[in-house]
């Protein structure tokens, strides 16, 4: 269950960092703590949950999730990882601007 209202966390996750970090002061840190596990948990989020773990002390990460927390705190001070997720590059098809051989004799 999300540890804030809906329409806070959408909010969240529409903000640029200036304003995440104006919204973000105005959550007690216990709260922030759980925001982020909540959101690092899902893909879509991944990314806002370390953001706002990287605001919270390791010891309020833990306490609001116990081992958990510590994997948090530790990716949350580390460089960011570019998610590959989705990315797969497909094989390009080859277009030929020619026109195929058949369709030359059919010009009027």
């Amino acid at each position: 269950m999300c540890p804030v209202p809906l329409e806070l966390l959408g909010a969240l996750y529409r903000a640029d960092q200036e304003q995440l970090d104006e919204m973000l002061d105005a959550i007690a840190e216990p709260t922030r703590a759980r925001l982020a596990v909540y959101l690092y948990g899902r893909s879509h989020t991944h990314g806002l949950g370390l953001k706002i773990a990287a605001g919270c002390e390791g010891s309020t990460l833990r306490r609001a999730c116990g081992l958990i927390g510590n994997v948090l705190f530790e990716q949350s001070r580390r460089n960011p990882v570019v998610q590959t997720f989705g990315s797969r590059i497909l094989p390009s098809k080859r277009v030929s601007l020619g026109g195929s051989r058949g369709a030359a004799g059919l010009r009027a």
